[in-house]
């Protein structure tokens, strides 16, 4: 407080204005190599805005962290609401970061479609990967977008990487599509099930299933253990039904117990042997060049589409089109013509 009052109240002011100032994508680049945790929050938070300005500043920064080489593993892990993703991740974390390993946790987190908002809590519920200096987590909200999703969660899997985070874990939101965005985007996808829950034969039906490549049966504690290898035999089975996936990689299931600890060095283990085979094969690095390739294709398409709807010409089109479709006026697929007909003669 005494250096406080030295400085003066212009002084206070100006240390106020510095702090509200965004530092330089220069600034910003040389504290996230150097892994600052707080340059990396920043560098984050700009990757996930919409305005123009920070757009162009965030591509800078990408471009010059991608020249950083990484080695790390993403693992995306998802599974329903009340499966307990939080606590796997916050003691799967915790394993891997008393390893040594740096790890970084990027969470989606739902948006409400009534009030646009997030709770952001799992930095509140992983009280103690938190605490560990190897840990980093960034919850993020999911907004109304899949696709924006998918771009800030692979902006930021890139400057983590560039930090110097060997391990990132994405945890999705566990509904809608956002688990095909993280899949497309990861070495490996962990899907986390419950004993008990009446879906281990209606798992069979969904594509999530297929996209996995090891299914963990997670509360398998207390009166839950027989119930909880049970439904690890019955998923086992049920992936024998899918075809195998292109790298020869049979899909596990495990089971496991966050809350007592049990079975969570097994699954490390299993990822590592997975990614030190794949590594050997040229799969993995496959993956991640046929995954570029994709990432470059969605975002010509949301670039596209931005565009083609931030264009005023296009909205007050749009307007009038649209009330001639509710007034039963013209068809759906009319009016979808007349607008992309339009959109040609726009200079």
């Amino acid at each position: 407080m005494g250096n406080r009052k030295n400085i003066g109240a212009d002084g206070v002011s100006r240390i106020r204005e510095q702090r509200k100032q965004a530092p330089s994508v220069s600034a910003l680049t040389t504290g996230i190599l150097r892994g600052d945790t707080t340059a990396l929050a920043r560098g984050l938070t700009l990757v996930e805005s919409h305005k123009k300005e920070d757009r162009k500043k965030a591509n800078i920064l990408l471009e010059k962290c991608l020249a950083q080489k990484s080695d790390s593993i993403r693992i995306g892990i998802t599974g329903v609401p009340g499966v307990g993703k939080s606590t796997f991740i916050e003691v799967f974390g915790a394993v891997i970061a008393n390893m040594g390993k740096k790890v970084a946790v990027l969470a989606i987190d739902p948006t409400s479609t009534v009030s646009k908002g997030s709770i952001l809590g799992d930095k509140t519920r992983m009280q103690l990967l938190v605490k560990n200096t190897n840990a980093f987590i960034r919850p993020s909200p999911s907004g109304d977008s899949l696709g924006g999703v998918a771009r800030s969660t692979r902006e930021g899997i890139i400057l983590c990487e560039a930090a110097g985070y060997q391990v990132i874990l994405i945890e999705t939101v566990g509904v809608g599509q956002n688990e095909m965005a993280v899949h497309s985007m990861v070495d490996f996808f962990l899907l986390l099930k419950l004993a008990g829950a009446g879906d281990e034969l209606q798992g069979i039906k969904r594509g999530i299933v297929e996209m996995a490549d090891a299914i963990l049966v997670n509360k398998a504690d207390g009166a839950n253990v027989k119930q909880a290898e049970h439904a690890r035999s019955e998923f086992e089975r049920a992936l024998h039904l899918y075809p195998p996936k292109v790298n020869g990689w049979q899909p596990k299931t495990l089971v496991c117990s966050s809350l007592q600890n049990e079975g969570i060095s097994e699954i490390w283990e299993m990822i590592d042997d997975y990614i030190v085979n794949n590594k050997k094969s040229g799969h993995l690095q496959s993956k991640r060049r046929s995954q570029n390739k994709k990432w470059f294709l969605q975002t010509v398409e949301e670039q596209l589409n931005a565009r083609f709807y931030e264009s005023p010409v296009i909205k007050e089109k749009l307007k009038t089109l649209l009330e001639l479709v509710e007034d039963h006026r013209i068809s759906p697929f009319r009016a979808a013509e007349e607008l992309f007909g339009f959109y040609k003669l726009m200079p």
